[in-house]
This record gives structure tokens, C-alpha cells and sequence, in this order.
């Protein structure tokens, strides 16, 4: 099971951050020095969300440290498609490229090597350690469910659930005015996303 995760205001010491939107602006512009700053702020974080989710002989063929970061600085060079609104928005924005880009590599891998004979091993790609833990059926139902949710649930849940957020690094990333607010935001999210879930059975 993942290890819970600290947000990327947790781990820079929480203090005297610039707010992601201006990074972002000044990514905009060209600052390198603003791109460094993005990078080293949500590598750590997705990195250790990413981990686990990719099967073992995926996992052998494109590092999973390295996916993270190659997602990152891609997403970092398309920031014309995203519009911050709030903190948490554009870590659920990485988080969606990311997820897109496991999908991809574990396709990738599970196809026959160029010139050579298709191998039973790779025919089925097996389960990663998260679809392990929770089931593979268990886990499609609940990626389509989210995404069903108002983008300021899916972020709550996401930032709360999958990340290790605190209500209070919620209540920031979304732009609620009390830990409890986001609390409130995070049940009524998870009662809905059971209900989604429920009906698609």
C-alpha cells in the first residue's frame, strides 16, 4: 500500500512559498529558474504516488522516477492548456498526465518487442502493486467514478485520499477557509464517488 504523501508545502518547510499560479506565470514567461522551482516542488510528491502503480516488467523497462519526471517536464512545456484556479487543481492536472502516462507505458510494454516473438510474459502485463492491493476491476471503477465528480471534489479526494494531504493542506490547495470546511468537502466527495461507483456495478 502507498506510503501516505506530504504535500509540496509540507516538504519545501511550508513557509514563504510562492503560490503555484505565480510560478506557473513565470514558467509562462521562460523563467528557468521558476521551472527548477516547479519541479522540485511536486517531483518528490509524484514520484511516491506514481510508485507502485506500474507492473513489475513495465517497472523494468522505463524507471518509474524517470516517467515522473519526463511527464513533468512535459507537462511543464503545455502550460497554455491549463488555467490554475486553485493550489490543488494543478497537482490533480499532473496527477491526470501522469496517470495517462503509466496507461501508456504499461500498453507500451505489454506489446510484442520489435523483431522478436511475442512472450506470454508480456501478453498479460499482471497487476501492479496498487491494482494488487485493491483489484484492477475495483480500481477502473473508481478512476471513472472521479472523474465524474465537480473538479473541486476530484481534488479533494485526490489531495486527501491518494495524496496523505491533512484536511488543513486541503483546505489551502482548494481554497477552503477551515480544515473542517475541507473535511466536509472531502466526505461529501467520497459519499458521492461510493454512489458513482455503486451504480456502475
Amino acid at each position: 500500500m502507498d506510503q501516505p504523501l506530504r504535500s509540496p508545502q509540507t516538504e519545501a518547510g511550508g513557509t514563504g512559498l510562492e503560490s503555484t499560479a505565480a510560478l506557473l506565470q513565470l514558467v509562462r514567461q521562460g523563467d528557468a529558474a521558476a521551472r527548477e522551482r516547479l519541479l522540485g516542488r511536486y517531483l518528490p510528491t509524484l514520484k511516491r504516488w506514481a510508485h507502485g502503480r506500474l507492473p513489475g516488467h513495465a517497472r523494468g523497462l522505463a524507471d518509474t522516477d524517470d516517467l515522473v519526471q519526463v511527464t513533468l517536464i512535459r507537462a511543464l512545456s503545455h502550460l497554455n492548456e491549463f488555467e490554475p484556479r486553485r493550489e490543488g487543481a494543478f497537482l490533480a492536472y499532473l496527477r491526470r498526465i501522469l496517470l495517462n502516462s503509466i496507461r501508456e507505458e504499461i500498453r507500451r510494454s505489454a506489446r510484442r518487442p520489435a523483431g522478436g516473438p511475442a512472450s506470454p510474459h508480456l501478453a498479460d502485463p499482471g497487476p501492479s502493486l496498487v491494482e494488487e492491493a485493491i483489484g484492477r476491476e475495483t480500481l477502473e471503477a473508481y478512476e471513472a467514478a472521479l472523474a465524474q465528480l465537480p473538479e473541486e471534489e476530484q481534488e479533494a479526494v485526490i489531495l486527501r485520499v491518494e495524496l496523505g494531504f491533512t484536511h488543513q493542506e486541503v483546505a489551502e490547495a482548494i481554497g477552503k477557509p477551515t480544515a473542517n470546511a475541507a473535511r466536509m468537502t472531502v466526505a461529501r466527495a467520497l459519499v458521492r464517488l461510493a454512489e458513482v461507483m455503486d451504480e456502475r456495478r
